[in-house]
């Protein structure tokens, strides 16, 4: 569903991450802000390409384009104010990426202050929630996120995949 919005152009610009830890969820917000920047474009296949520059700073954790923050230590309104001033200038991307991490974890000032700027978001920015408690998270904010459930994947699914890709090999 990821790669179909953003081969379209279509991603929201607030999502929800939810799902118990090592479910995938800040992987696929890395992969997503590498595929929103890539060099290659969107056409013809999904990129991430992790060949490019752009795609080579997300994975290295250099890319001005891309915005990661714990929230459980930086979830204060102070903290989100600071946010909202940074990503008002633009950094070279085709889109800016904010990973909010453990975003539940934010002060209710924090959520207000991060209400606002979901309500009337900067051009071309994409923020992306991460939470192992979805329940926490303000309604007036969840329900300006798209959200997507992670949930761990059972190990005879990994084994069947793994066979799949040796015999394709």
């Amino acid at each position: 569903i990821l790669a179909q919005m953003v081969t379209r152009g279509a991603v929201p610009a607030a999502l929800i991450f939810d799902g118990g830890h090592g479910t995938g969820k800040t992987t696929t917000a890395r992969i997503l802000a590498a595929a929103l920047n890539c060099e290659a474009g969107p056409a013809p296949a999904p990129p991430p390409c992790a060949a490019c520059v752009s795609c080579k700073a997300v994975a290295d954790g250099t890319s001005l384009d891309v915005v990661e923050i714990d929230a459980a230590s930086n979830g204060l309104v102070d903290d989100i104010r600071a946010l909202r001033s940074q990503i008002q200038y633009a950094v070279g991307g085709r889109t800016r990426v904010v990973i909010l991490d453990e975003a539940h974890s934010m002060s209710a000032a924090a959520f207000n202050a991060l209400l606002k700027t979901l309500e009337e978001p900067p051009p071309a920015t994409v923020f992306v929630l991460l939470t192992t408690e979805p329940g926490r998270i303000p309604d007036t904010v969840a329900s300006r996120c798209t959200p997507f459930t992670f949930r761990h994947i059972a190990v005879a699914d990994i084994t069947a995949r793994l066979h799949h890709i040796c015999a394709t090999e």
